[in-house]
């Protein structure tokens, strides 16, 4: 006890001491230590020579220091938590100096401090030190040591690496190294190999333990193998292995993620069969995927039935079905479920008032938004970049400038940094309110301030540009985005691309339209960014290469719209020879979307031309009728009907 406050001591002080010229006197023990604790403390910084070093000197001469005594394993210890490597490795040295013996465990403490402070490459290089420079032979402990820091350290194909090379050098991996490795290959996504493992573990005589499948499971769950993960749970049954809530609840996220809230909630039963009491990880879980879903009143149940089973929900539980209450257009639903959260005890963190904000500013609600601003400022919860990106954002979609540009003054004034959301939301106000430069302005204030524009920055200023009429100046902010190495989106495209036809240049927009064709998914034209090329072709008289353009749209699994619709109907009235009604051109293109199963894009279709007063054929008609009105759909809309009725 007294070397470990000596060397924390050190560590915290710095100490320095000249050397002891006490008793020397072979009786001297832990008593002279004191004293020369004593002198240490009142001679600090009065030497240059390290305490480690001093102790090595003196202590001997005072019969305390005997080979393989606790006080060297204490001076290691103390060295390794408090990150002294400096001085560990002078302990290291001086020991190996006199030729003092070496003990495994002594390395592993100094690993583990090693894994504590982040360092797993020294963790390794100990490691093979051990043999090679200190005559100490490593067995499994040490080198699952290791292996496990690297893991933490999240260096997969390193720590296979330093497993592959273990295991040939003659290491014989024990359960706890193929857990290691088994968590290793499914993090990096070989799930093949980590079932090898899996397999392989019987030939060195280990039996998987709950934290084997458990791993195992998850890795498979999230490549999609769920009938596999699941067959493994009925594995380790048979096998003796008995699961764990962890084991139910990797099954079951995977099964929420996927959609199967059935499959589900029946291995819920099975779990409340076998003993195990779902946690709050597993009402979590499956409430989130009921929000997935959409269904936001069993969540809702759920959270009660929660309560009622004595598991009490979290932030995440409450936030969760607020933000599944915002996404399905309910924001005012969620903020009552916030009111029963607050009435509860539990505070609400800033990612869901800023979902709550947000939600109540998209659906109208900006009274109730900032009367929600104001009860979070009184409640003492500190507004971060989040929250007042989303208040800002919701001023300026409700116009409110003034408003928004006085919170972004307050938010800069209180040290709140914004990022590109906030000064997207700022630009996309400017704009529609016509202020152009005002606009640029802001975007010259983000780059002053250090946040890089991303691909939205960019889509909002070029969109601007373009409705505005500034083609020249939209040209030029895309030419800056494609040398900054920034992709357009969908949307900085479409606005390029009306740009041009606006102006008339639609064979430039064509071309854009076509490069457009060969990104990525993420920039694939969507049904608006048609209509534009639509309208452009019409404008000059072109219908007939916009109808093929449109067969084409079809054949890429682009279903058009209403405005799609009422395009083509205005020009094939006014020029074509002779005017047509374009109803059999509308009955055509339902029938076409019909007979691919594009039952809802065939419908939309069919109600443009009976709001048109275009009386579609009778077998068309009847052909949409009937994909609309399958049985199941039909008897979920009668369903929904009663439940309206009686709830």
């Amino acid at each position: 006890m007294l070397v470990r406050n000596l060397v924390r001591k050190h560590q915290r002080w710095k100490l320095f001491s000249k050397p002891c010229k006490f008793s020397q006197h072979p009786c001297c023990s832990f008593t002279s230590v004191n004293v020369f604790v004593s002198n240490t403390c009142e001679n600090e910084h009065q030497s240059e020579t390290p305490l480690a070093e001093e102790m090595f000197r003196s202590c001997p001469k005072m019969g305390t220091f005997k080979q393989g005594d606790l006080t060297l394993n204490s001076m290691i210890e103390n060295y390794a938590d408090l990150g002294d490597f400096e001085s560990l490795e002078k302990v290291l040295g001086r020991m190996k100096l006199e030729q003092r013996a070496f003990s495994e465990r002594q390395f592993i403490v100094m690993m583990k401090g090693y894994g504590k402070a982040h360092l797993p490459e020294k963790a390794v290089d100990l490691f093979h030190r051990m043999v090679r420079v200190f005559k100490c032979r490593p067995s499994v402990r040490s080198f699952n040591t290791v292996l496990n820091i690297l893991v933490n350290e999240r260096m997969y194909d390193r720590a296979l690496l330093f497993h592959s090379r273990c295991v040939q050098k003659g290491i014989s991996p024990n359960l706890l190294t193929f857990n290691l490795v088994v968590k290793a290959l499914c993090k990096i996504g070989l799930v093949g190999e980590a079932i090898e493992a899996f397999r392989d573990m019987s030939c060195h005589g280990c039996s998987p333990d709950v934290f084997t499948y458990s791993t195992l499971m998850d890795g498979l769950c999230k490549e999609g193998r769920i009938d596999e993960a699941i067959s493994l749970l009925d594995e380790m049954q048979i096998e003796g292995c008995f699961p764990n809530p962890v084991t139910f609840n990797v099954l079951i996220n995977g099964l929420c993620r996927k959609g199967d809230m059935a499959r589900a909630s029946k291995l819920v039963d099975n779990m409340l069969l076998k003993g195990c009491s779902p946690t709050e990880v597993t009402y979590n879980t499956l409430i989130h995927g009921l929000c997935l879903k959409g269904k936001l009143e069993k969540a809702v149940d759920l959270l009660d039935k929660m309560v009622s089973n004595k598991c009490v929900p979290n932030d995440v539980t409450y936030g969760t079905i607020i933000n599944g209450l915002v996404k399905q257009g309910r924001a005012i639903d969620g903020a009552r479920v916030l009111s029963s959260m607050e009435a509860k005890g539990r505070r609400p963190n800033e990612f869901v008032y800023s979902a709550l904000i947000s939600g109540l500013f998209k659906e109208g609600h900006s009274e109730e938004a900032m009367k929600l601003w104001q009860a979070m400022l009184e409640s003492g919860c500190k507004p971060n970049t989040v929250v007042y990106s989303a208040l800002i954002d919701g001023l300026c979609q409700d116009g409110k400038l003034d408003e928004a540009v006085n919170h972004f003054t307050g938010m800069m004034n209180k040290g709140v940094l914004p990022n590109a959301f906030t000064y997207s939301s700022l630009m996309r106000g400017f704009f529609n309110k016509g202020c152009t430069d005002k606009a640029i302005l802001v975007w010259k204030d983000m780059e002053k301030n250090g946040c890089s524009p991303n691909a939205v920055c960019y889509s909002v200023l070029i969109h601007g540009l373009c409705e505005n009429g500034k083609l020249k100046e939209a040209m030029m902010a895309w030419k800056n985005m494609l040398g900054r190495g920034c992709k357009p989106d969908a949307v900085a495209y479409s606005s390029m691309i009306q740009g041009h036809c606006n102006a008339g240049l639609v064979d430039d927009g064509l071309r854009l339209f076509n490069e457009m064709l060969c990104e990525d998914s993420d920039s694939q034209p969507d049904v608006v960014t048609y209509n534009i090329i639509f309208n452009g072709l019409c404008k000059l008289d072109r219908i007939s290469h916009a109808i093929d353009l449109l067969n084409s749209m079809l054949d890429r699994g682009c279903d058009p719209d209403i405005v799609t619709c009422n395009i083509f109907l205005k020009n094939l009235g006014e020029k074509v020879n002779p005017p047509q009604d374009g109803r059999d051109f509308l009955d055509e293109l339902a029938l076409r979307l019909s007979k691919r199963q594009r039952t809802i894009g065939a419908s939309k279709i069919i109600e443009v031309m009976l709001q048109k007063y275009l009386c579609p054929r009778a077998s068309t008609l009847e052909k949409v009728i009937q994909d609309l009105c399958k049985h199941k759909k039909v008897r979920a809309a009668i369903d929904e009907c009663w439940k309206e009725l009686f709830c």
